[in-house]
């Protein structure tokens, strides 16, 4: 919602001013201008990246129409839903969590939390985990190492559109400016028109330098930030998972572990202690 705000400022603002000097708007719908750079930039996207970045970004792009989904509420559910597990772990043991693991829709424990059970790349990052300590011998340093090394490639892999998103931008106004040249180009083998034609013509190949850098910066560009910012919240749920984890592997009880996972979280979601402690105790573990 916030996008399609955004770009109705952007719209508002540069057409509202334009027609505030005395601009005239159908001045500026030029579709030839608009096919020249809209094409070339579909064509040089298609051409600089392999399908697999191609089929990131498409996917990446309807989430940028959606708010984030790491909320407050969530993160105190993933923490909620870590203290329940690691409490059943230090109560009856960590080959008593095995079931829970290998199906966890059919947990008690993971069903009372809907909103991590929605969410893929979250629950197989703790079920994963949790699976090699019931089942592996690895130790503590092991176990950080591999989490460190899956955090990077879902960071890598969530990096792939951003960077996609970025250099479309950044190729826009050279568009803009191919259009434009064109433009002159053929207002150059026109030289015999009248002035007054000529002016137009010269206008409307301006105008494809002014598309350009407005679908750059305006719409485009923008997009890659945000989905900067996306990725940057989905590697910290990661991260807030990893810390509790470990410090529960470290010996320390699980309302200090979620401690640890609730400091690590960004201010404007991190729910103070207090919250955090009424939110796990309204939620307490299942004993069966």
């Amino acid at each position: 919602m916030l996008v399609i705000v955004g770009y109705l400022l952007v719209i508002a603002s540069v057409f509202g001013g334009y027609m505030l000097v005395g601009g005239h708007l159908a001045s500026l719908l030029q579709p030839v201008e608009l096919l020249m750079i809209g094409g070339a930039g579909i064509g040089a996207f298609v051409v600089g990246n392999g399908a697999k970045a191609i089929r990131a970004t498409l996917k990446a792009l309807p989430s940028t129409l959606k708010g984030s989904g790491y909320t407050k509420a969530m993160y105190m559910d993933l923490m909620a839903l870590l203290y329940d597990i690691l409490a059943k772990v230090r109560k009856e043991g960590l080959m008593t969590i095995e079931t829970d693991v290998e199906e966890p829709e059919k947990s008690p424990l993971f069903s009372k939390y809907p909103s991590i059970l929605s969410n893929h790349h979250v629950l197989e990052f703790i079920t994963d985990y949790l699976r090699l300590m019931v089942g592996g011998n690895l130790n503590t340093f092991e176990i950080e190492n591999l989490m460190d090394n899956e955090i990077e490639t879902h960071h890598a892999e969530g990096e792939v559109p951003v960077h996609v998103i970025q250099r479309l931008g950044d190729a826009m106004p050279a568009f803009g400016i191919v259009a434009a040249v064109m433009g002159v180009v053929h207002t150059m083998a026109s030289v015999g028109l009248p002035p007054a034609e000529l002016g137009i013509l010269i206008a409307n190949a301006l105008v494809g330098t002014f598309l350009g850098i407005l679908l750059a910066y305006g719409f485009i560009s923008p997009l890659g930030s945000l989905l900067e910012q996306k990725l940057s919240e989905a590697t910290k749920m990661l991260e807030c998972i990893k810390v509790t984890i470990l410090a529960s592997l470290n010996g320390y009880s699980p309302a200090l572990a979620v401690e640890f996972g609730r400091k690590v979280l960004f201010s404007t979601e991190r729910p103070s202690f207090a919250e955090l402690e009424n939110h796990v105790k309204r939620k307490p573990a299942p004993t069966k």
